[in-house]
């Protein structure tokens, strides 16, 4: 996350403990957002309970699954590049092998990628998971199999994911599912479908068996967890439809939040991820009030200026943003506040780039992710509008916000230099076996020298030296969270 831009994540090959009795076995990527690699961990749960064991090895596999990602060109050229890998080594290794695309892309490209280009055997959408046995079971008799349904409930509250290459530390947890948004730029409502809300004590208990197995940290995940609404089923919109009694009794992300909180006091708490107009005051106080509850939120705002806000349908104004940054930072004076920018979209002027450039100098960000803006078949912008912005005026203004966003996380880094941070140990260093390595509350990277302490210990560090993205010091003992 100490990245100041992502590009499409490199696909993951996932693999965990084997059950001796199972004989088949499973080769899985999963490209795009968190969403993406929370439903893998669904996905290998199901197929275990088929016989399945998961491999890294793609030779040897009797099942391919490559978990895709439409929100960009670039994205989705990376999984065609992956299928083209995979249908090489079953035409030339494993003639037996079957693949299988999950996800976005799935739902999208369905008709294309099944009879069209004939380059896979399956095609599932990600509300259809549950439905895999059936979906092989038809590929055994010869048939292609498909399932991108969309579905009015939370899908899986019923399934413990099995949580593939983690660190024992840090796990997802799915809270709710879909969008109601409609940004037009974005294929997420089309793709995952309308907003709802996972039942909270499927949430309790999966946070009680992640604490039980020793995991540290969760991250309560959706694509808007500030949406976040329980009445007893059902879809988001339909709430004012609901009976009395469950308006009444229902239950908010507020109230979700301090569940958690109050539930695991020594599990540290994140959300991802928010979108400004769900925003409500009644969250801030709840991340300030409970010390487990990170002190970062991670907040797009995809543009500064007002027009283009207006044309990619965010329902907030570039006003109404910034006051939401100075309510967030008066009442949780040690936030850091992450960022999502586009850069080009369609009939974007240069007046428009200055007026990001200068939102991005008012709130001084401590990372984001920030791409230029690639047409989407069936989004709005798509249908609509041109893609007017020469690609070479698109990469200049994106290297322009790269560059400021470098400078405003130097800036936001150094801040935490003499300072004594909590750290929730994830791994060892990347860059040496003595230090270890993890996060802050504010999810900076920190690093730090091994001594005695290892992963899953949370620890006290006086940070000494920064870089951009990275915090550097000495630590100073075991944190009251231990």
């Amino acid at each position: 996350m100490e990245k100041i831009v992502e590009e499409s994540k490199q696909g993951e090959s996932l693999v965990l403990e084997n059950k001796p009795e199972n004989t088949k076995k499973l080769y899985i990527e999963s490209y795009g957002c968190a969403m993406n690699f929370s439903d893998s961990e669904i996905v290998a749960s199901i197929l275990t309970n088929e016989g399945y064991n998961t491999t890294q090895i793609l030779e040897e596999a009797d099942l391919v699954l490559v978990n895709t990602c439409s929100i960009r060109d670039k994205a989705e050229q990376t999984v065609r590049k992956r299928l083209e890998k995979y249908n090489a080594v079953k035409r030339d290794i494993n003639p037996k092998m079957k693949v299988g695309v999950l996800g976005c892309m799935a739902e999208r490209l369905k008709e294309q990628f099944l009879e069209q280009e004939k380059i896979v055997d399956m095609v599932v959408g990600p509300d259809a998971y549950k439905d895999l046995p059936n979906l092989l079971a038809e590929i055994e008799d010869g048939r292609d199999a498909i399932n991108v349904l969309l579905s009015k409930e939370e899908t899986y509250g019923d399934i413990s994911p099995v949580r593939l290459n983690s660190n024992g530390v840090s796990a997802f947890v799915s809270i709710t599912r879909g969008c109601d948004n409609m940004c037009t730029f974005c294929v997420v409502p089309f793709t995952r479908g309308r907003e709802r809300s996972r039942e909270p004590q499927s949430i309790m208990t999966e946070i009680q068996q992640l604490w039980a197995t020793g995991y540290k940290e969760i991250t309560l995940l959706g694509q808007n967890v500030d949406s976040y609404l329980w009445y007893g089923g059902g879809l988001k919109k339909d709430f004012d439809k609901s009976t009395e009694m469950q308006q009444a009794t229902a239950v908010k992300f507020e109230q979700l939040l301090e569940m958690v909180a109050v539930g695991f006091p020594k599990m540290r708490i994140r959300f991802s991820t928010s979108n400004p107009q769900d925003m409500h005051e009644e969250v801030l106080h709840i991340i300030a009030k409970y010390p487990n509850i990170c002190k970062h939120i991670h907040l797009p705002v995809q543009s500064g200026s007002n027009r283009i806000l207006k044309e990619m349908n965010r329902l907030h104004t570039r006003e109404e943003y910034m006051k939401l940054i100075d309510n967030i930072k008066s009442i949780i004076p040690n936030v850091c506040i992450t960022q999502d920018m586009i850069a080009g979209f369609p009939t974007e002027t240069e007046a428009d780039h200055q007026d990001t450039l200068s939102l991005m100098d008012y709130v001084k960000y401590s990372f984001g992710y920030m791409y230029a803006y690639s047409e989407r078949p069936g989004t709005l912008a798509g249908r609509k509008m041109e893609d007017d912005v020469p690609e070479e005026t698109k990469a200049r203004r994106l290297q322009e916000i790269v560059d400021l966003q470098r400078t405003h996380s130097a800036f936001r880094t150094q801040e935490f230099v003499g300072q004594t941070v909590e750290v929730l140990v994830e791994k060892t260093s990347k860059k040496s076996e003595n230090d270890l390595s993890g996060r802050n509350s504010q999810s900076i990277t920190v690093v730090f020298p091994k001594e005695h302490y290892k992963v899953g210990d949370f620890v006290n560090v006086k940070i000494t030296n920064c870089t951009s993205g990275t915090l550097i010091g000495e630590a100073i003992g075991f944190s009251e969270m231990n």
